[in-house]
């Protein structure tokens, strides 16, 4: 490839993501203006700029939908500008916060992702779920959202409908968790690190677990986003799991639930293994370890931890900007009952553990 070539295709993926990336820039100005407008009229920001952002992108989102010149750049916001964020937070966490809290936390991380989707899997198929759907539901619940679901499809044989069904949920009852978790903390009296531990093992991804600990304390963020890291790692084991327990379920033709489970099924395939753990949570490890072991400059930290705090609100406004709030409508009332069971299931047993390793 020719050097021109080279830069005229650069140019061309440059323009096709720019319309995208500059609407999630403008809804993100709009968030950090009226959190400004917050502190001025107030003395504080009760609602951040990170909270802000990912509402306002669901609102725009919900009364209109972006056309195709948009959608690349969305998409660029809502990934890579988000792994880029979450690597960057590295730099500001260390690996002590979470170790501080013994070698029981990480066990029981374990064992409460193991319990939600047996318990989460248990639920749907009590209201009539599908297998494949009430698996999805499950990974999607328990673990990390969207990226478990993608997993686990192509593993179990999963088809687009339930892919949708199923994703429809982790997008707009994310915010909705995001909103609602803070006031837990008074209403139960959490201190920041129980509030960091309990959002961790509840808020679906990264940046909402940001978003959902921004407003409690910075150490309830560092808390958070490790618990969740650690919960995060579970999809390696669990989708190996899968594709050696599911052969049969992989072969089987659909349930009589064609509401649920219409479309063409794909073919069956295992999960290449450098997807088990995206590339971006092995640097975010990475950086937290340098800084951990004090070969990171203390110069560095604060401009790094300005950066992933800015990125991260872009980020929250393009995952805004890709939630359409009536998708719930179209996923049926089963699916919604199963979900948000699964999540309370969930809360409740991430509460239990707090309170049996008498995390102060």
């Amino acid at each position: 490839m020719s050097a021109r070539t080279f830069f005229t295709s650069r140019k061309r993926a440059l323009g096709s993501v720019l319309p995208g990336l500059i609407l999630c820039l403008a809804v993100t100005g709009v968030a950090l203006a009226l959190e400004g407008i917050e502190a001025h009229l107030f003395g504080r920001a009760w609602l951040e700029a990170l909270v802000l952002a990912i509402v306002l992108g669901t609102a725009v989102r919900t009364a209109w939908s972006p056309g195709p010149r948009f959608v690349r750049g969305i998409a660029f916001g809502a990934k890579t500008v988000l792994e880029i964020a979450v690597v960057l937070l590295g730099a500001s966490l260390s690996v002590g916060t979470l170790l501080a809290a013994g070698p029981g936390l990480l066990i029981g991380i374990a064992g409460v992702v193991a319990l939600a989707i047996s318990g989460s899997y248990g639920i749907g198929r009590a209201l009539g779920l599908a297998p494949r759907l009430a698996i999805l539901v499950a990974c999607g619940n328990s673990i990390c959202g969207n990226s478990a679901i993608a997993a686990a499809a192509p593993v179990i044989g999963a088809d687009g409908q339930d892919v949708a069904s199923s994703i429809a949920f982790t997008a707009v009852l994310g915010v909705l968790v995001v909103l609602g978790l803070p006031l837990l903390v008074p209403l139960l009296g959490l201190s920041p690190m129980q509030y960091g531990v309990l959002a961790g093992l509840t808020v679906y991804a990264v940046p909402q677990v940001l978003a959902a600990t921004a407003p409690v304390a910075a150490l309830s963020v560092q808390v958070g986003t490790l618990v969740k890291l650690v919960r995060v790692l579970m999809l390696g084991p669990v989708v190996l799991a899968l594709s050696l327990g599911a052969s049969r379920l992989r072969r089987e033709a659909d349930a009589a639930a064609p509401s649920l489970t219409e479309g063409e099924r794909p073919a069956p395939s295992r999960m290449p293994l450098h997807r088990l753990v995206p590339w971006f949570i092995l640097a975010f490890l990475t950086l937290a370890g340098l800084r951990s072991a004090g070969l990171l400059p203390e110069a560095a930290v604060h401009p790094m931890a300005a950066t992933a705090n800015a990125l991260t609100i872009v980020s929250m406004a393009a995952l805004g900007l890709g939630v359409d709030v009536r998708s719930v409508v179209k996923a049926g009332p089963r699916v919604t009952l199963a979900v948000v069971a699964s999540l309370a299931a969930l809360t409740a047993v991430s509460l239990g553990l707090i309170r049996l390793l008498d995390i102060a």
